[in-house]
This record gives structure tokens, C-alpha cells and sequence, in this order.
């Protein structure tokens, strides 16, 4: 009536590996199977025997042929784990990039001072700090020592760039300037005797230290030949420009707001593309201040900005108009130049200008569909430093669809005072 114990214990075991054997069929090779069924058959035979002993010696056989059967686990290889972490992280960080959150460096002095551009600044190489300084000084202000010689005891002669002119119509200097994975900025000289000189800073900052302004890079009246005069150095050093943290979210959700940080990307304006014929080029990513959303009227009058025959009521435009806060001994908003950028039509160089950004229904009574109306509502953007900022009041309005997201964050450097939230 009542089994023995080492009998119970037998047939958990049988039952055991018959449920092994239905969990990892698949998994199993044939002689493995059929080794396990074999040691199973034993077992049975020996339970219904009644014989302990031939049990017990069955119960070993079976527990051997399950253990056997899975192939060992191999401890991972810490090189190959370490790879497949790291391609992990790479494939979550592109997803965080492509969907989330976009780091942008800032290349130019449009927005000073609430964010820094790259900044040139001129020192002899004998003035240059010790190796450790100069380490120290790049991590913690992003700060970057430049020396090269461009020219020798004699004048160096320009390549003219194949196709840009400059308003007159003559040929400029084949200078590039290109950014490298939205980071790194690097101007290219094409000299005539076929080589190039590639120097890591924007073509501005070059200019600050003493290499291409306007006393060493020269050229004939008609234009045509363009050169560097003897014993051109550029020796100095450039100061990091702000790394930021864009917002590629809250679009999605709400509708961009006056007086914020913005980047938007440059398709289809007209202004900038035109400006890529110019020695700077044009960024494929733009950030602003938004200044004007739908509907909005725009005039600029004196340093103030008016929205909708009004000045500007936002805060952070206030303090830019009234030289308050960071901004104070800063100039306001000006017009656009008259004179310097007359290749570009200029929107806003007059007090009477008014910059009249569409709507959405301004652009569904225009005749176009509801889906393309909501991706052209305009908006206006502006340098803090509109003494230095090409932005709207030369070339108008960014569209719906250039939007990217607000500047949420300034990285780095830690230098620059703006570390934290963008405002």
C-alpha cells in the first residue's frame, strides 16, 4: 500500500528526465537522446524489479546522461563580451541621437553671450604653455594651440574657387571651410602651386589670429588673383564653442515658443543656401533665438524688437533688447547691414521693414492642403549677436518642417560659464 521511499524518489527521477527530454529535444543530438532513454529504461525495469541496488545504480546512469547532454556552458571570452557591449551602447546612443536627444556644436559667435562660438585669438608660439598646461586647458576649456606657417619669404598665390563669385562677379579665394561630424571645424587653402594647407578652426577664427584678415590676405583691383603675403603664421589659439544638447522631443508635442533656443536645419532657405557660395559656406544645422512664431509681424526699431507693433515682450528678448543681465554693454538687435552682404536679399535693414510670418491658415487660404499648411507655418530667428548673426533679417523665415527642437543642455566646456540649462 505504501511505497518505500527510495522507490518515490526513483520514479521523480524517471519522471524527471522524461520532462528533460520533452524541454530540450531540440537541442539534444541523436546518441544523446538515445542514451538518456536507455538509462530511463533501466531505471524503470529495476523500480518495477523491486531491486534498490539496481535502482540506485540506474539513478546514477540517468543523472550522467542528462548532465551530458547540454553542451558545456563556455565562459565568455572578456575581449569578445567587452565588443559585444560596446556595439550595444553604440546602437543605443544612435537611437538616443536619432530620436531623442542631438548634441551640436556651436561653430560661430552668433549667439555670445549666451553661448560661446569657436573664438581665435592671437599669441606668439613663444608664448605657448608647457605641453601639461596645454592638456589641462583642452579638457577643461576646450582651448586648442595652433602654429603654422602658410607662406615663406615670398608672396603665395591662391587658387580662385571654380564657380564662387563675389558681387562684382570676380572670383573668390578657393578657402573651405567644412564641419566634421558636427563637431570639428576645419578651413582648407588651395594654393596655385597645387598643394593645401588644413588648418583645424573656422576661417573667422583664422582671421582673429592673424592669418586671413584682411592686412595678409590680399588681392589685385580686378580680383582676379588672390594671395597671401610673405611670412604669413597663423600662431595662436582657439577656445572651444559651446557643445549643446538639443531636444528632438518636445516638437512633437507642443508647439516652439518665442524667446527660446532653437536649432533648425537649412533646407529650402533660400538665403542660406545662397550664402554656401560664400568663403564661410552655410551649416547644414542653424541655432537662433526664436524671435517669431505664426502670424507674427516683426520690425526692428533701434536695439528693440517689435512683435505685432509692439516691442517684445519675452524675457530673455528683453534682456538682449535692453542690454540686461549676460547681455549687458551688448548692442541689442540691430538691422541687417547695408552694406558687406549685398549678394543676399536683406528683409529687416529698415525701421520700416516688416518681416510677416504666415500662419497656418494664412497658408490653407493661399490654396495649399492641411498636411503641407501645417509644414510651412513660419517662424523668425536671431542672433543675441546680431552684429554677427546672418538669420533671419537677411534671409526670412524657417518653415515647420526645418524644425529640430529646442537647446536643452551646454555640455561642455566647463570653462565657458554656460554650463546647465539653456535659457
Amino acid at each position: 500500500m505504501f511505497a518505500p521511499r527510495w522507490k518515490k524518489e526513483s520514479k521523480l527521477l524517471h519522471k524527471g528526465a522524461r520532462k528533460f527530454l520533452n524541454y530540450k529535444r531540440d537541442l539534444l543530438e541523436a546518441d544523446k537522446i538515445e542514451a538518456i532513454e536507455e538509462a530511463r529504461n533501466t531505471l524503470r525495469a529495476a523500480i518495477k524489479a523491486g531491486n534498490r541496488d539496481e535502482a540506485a545504480a540506474a539513478e546514477k546512469l540517468v543523472s550522467k546522461a542528462c548532465e551530458g547532454a547540454l553542451p558545456r556552458y563556455r565562459r565568455p571570452n572578456p575581449i569578445e563580451e567587452n565588443i559585444e557591449v560596446f556595439f550595444v551602447a553604440i546602437v543605443i546612443a544612435l537611437g538616443i541621437r536619432a530620436y531623442f536627444l542631438q548634441p551640436f556644436r556651436i561653430p560661430t559667435g552668433s549667439m555670445q553671450p549666451t553661448l560661446n562660438g569657436i573664438i581665435g585669438h592671437n599669441l606668439r608660439q613663444d608664448e605657448f604653455p608647457a605641453f601639461p598646461v596645454k592638456i589641462w586647458q583642452a579638457v577643461t576649456g576646450g582651448r586648442k594651440y595652433i602654429y603654422k606657417r602658410l607662406s615663406g619669404n615670398e608672396r603665395r598665390e591662391i587658387m580662385t574657387h571654380p564657380f564662387r563669385k563675389d558681387p562684382r562677379g570676380a572670383p573668390m579665394p578657393y578657402i573651405e571651410q567644412r564641419q566634421k561630424w558636427q563637431f570639428f571645424t576645419e578651413t582648407t587653402i588651395h594654393f596655385a602651386d597645387g598643394n593645401v594647407a588644413k588648418i583645424k578652426a573656422p576661417r573667422t577664427a583664422l582671421e582673429k589670429m592673424g592669418a586671413l584678415d584682411p592686412s595678409h590676405l590680399r588681392h589685385s583691383p580686378d580680383g582676379s588673383t588672390w594671395w597671401l603675403e610673405p611670412n604669413t603664421i597663423v600662431s595662436g589659439y582657439t577656445t572651444s564653442g559651446d557643445l549643446v544638447l538639443v531636444d528632438k522631443v518636445s516638437y512633437n508635442f507642443r508647439r516652439p515658443n518665442r524667446g527660446e533656443v532653437f536649432v533648425f536645419d537649412t533646407r529650402g532657405i533660400a538665403g542660406i543656401q545662397q550664402r554656401s557660395n560664400s568663403p564661410q559656406g552655410a551649416g547644414s544645422h542653424y541655432i537662433k533665438r526664436l524671435v517669431g512664431v505664426p502670424g507674427d509681424n516683426l520690425q526692428v526699431v533701434g536695439s528693440d524688437l517689435y512683435v505685432n507693433d509692439k516691442p517684445a515682450e519675452e524675457k530673455k528678448i528683453r534682456e538682449v533688447m535692453r542690454g540686461e543681465g549676460r547681455h549687458e554693454g551688448w548692442p541689442g538687435y540691430q538691422l541687417a547691414a547695408s552694406e558687406g552682404r549685398t549678394r543676399w536679399r536683406r528683409y529687416l535693414d529698415d525701421p520700416d521693414d516688416v518681416l510677416k510670418l504666415k500662419s497656418r491658415q494664412n497658408q490653407l487660404d493661399a490654396g495649399k492642403g492641411p498636411i503641407e499648411a501645417a509644414l510651412y507655418r513660419e517662424y523668425a530667428a536671431m542672433g543675441d549677436n546680431t552684429s554677427n548673426s546672418l538669420d533671419s533679417r537677411y534671409w526670412g523665415h524657417v518653415r515647420d518642417y526645418n524644425l529640430v527642437g529646442p537647446a536643452l543642455l551646454s555640455l561642455w566646456p566647463l570653462s565657458s560659464g554656460h554650463w546647465g540649462l539653456i535659457k
